[in-house]
C-alpha cells in the first residue's frame, strides 16, 4: 500500500470510525465497571435484585449524561 492511498478519504474515514468504535468500547467499559462497583454490593444471583436493576438504571444514565456534557465542552472549547 502506498503512502498516498493510506491518506485515501475512505481509509481516513475507516480510522475515524475504529476510533469512535473504540472509545465507544471504553466507555461502555468504564461505565460498567463503576455501576457494578457501586451498585453490585453482594455475591451476585442469577437476576438482579429491584434496587440493584434501578442503581444500575441510574448509574448508567448519569454516566451518559456525564460523558456527553464532558464532551460537549471540549468540543466548546476547541472551537
Amino acid at each position: 500500500m502506498s503512502a498516498s492511498s493510506l491518506n485515501s478519504p475512505e481509509v481516513l474515514q475507516l480510522i475515524e470510525q475504529e476510533k469512535q468504535r473504540a472509545m465507544v468500547n471504553e466507555m461502555v467499559a468504564k461505565l460498567t465497571n463503576t455501576c457494578w462497583d457501586k451498585c453490585v454490593t453482594s455475591n451476585p444471583g442469577s437476576k438482579f435484585s429491584s434496587s440493584e436493576s434501578s442503581c444500575i438504571a441510574s448509574c448508567a444514565q448519569r454516566y451518559l449524561e456525564t460523558s456527553m456534557l464532558i464532551m460537549k465542552r471540549f468540543q466548546n472549547m476547541q472551537q
